[in-house]
């Protein structure tokens, strides 16, 4: 992952500020054209249904209250404009060094789409592999990751199931 690559980070805000901070620093990007570096701020929200007086009424709440996430290129200017937005009270991090979140925290809070080329598998299936000293040999999809496009397949040898770590183009399903 480059340098250059927006990431996203915590921070941790005052009880109730998450929607100011929000507004705040997207105008303080807008106002300064850092909308390439600073790219999005969010305040994920869960709906609930709630039942007041009898009646249902779909009630939004924030999943993290007391933080907001940005997905930002971590620079000095950027790290500023952030921390000393009113209402901020810090980076989630060991001391004063923000710590981005995994590409698995992201995918798993569902706070960002991610654009994949559908491998057409899925766990269970069998495969031939295609390439490689394997090459004719069949195998079971064990796992599969989409972001690297590789496929885990379990081939039998010398009586035992072997994991082999394969690219997508490597098998066929059968």
């Amino acid at each position: 992952m480059s340098e250059n690559q927006a990431k996203w980070y915590v921070v941790h805000t005052y009880s109730g500020y998450e929607n100011k901070v929000k507004a705040n620093i997207e105008k303080l990007v807008e106002n300064r054209g850092m909308q390439d570096i600073i790219q999005q701020v969010s305040v994920p929200l869960m709906d609930e249904v709630e039942v007041r007086n009898g009646q249902k009424k779909l009630v939004q709440h924030k999943i993290f209250p007391g933080y907001v996430l940005i997905k930002m290129i971590m620079t000095d200017e950027s790290w500023y404009v952030v921390r000393n937005t009113r209402g901020v009270t810090s980076f989630v991090g060991p001391g004063s060094d923000p710590t981005p979140l995994t590409e698995k925290e992201v995918y798993d809070m569902g706070i960002d789409e991610f654009t994949y080329e559908d491998f057409g598998y899925e766990v269970g299936d069998t495969v031939l592999i295609k390439d490689g000293s394997f090459k004719d040999s069949t195998g079971t999809v064990r796992e599969i990751n989409v972001k690297k496009r590789t496929v885990n397949v379990g081939i039998s040898m010398f009586g035992r199931e072997t994991p082999l770590e394969l690219n997508f183009d490597e098998v066929q399903r059968l």
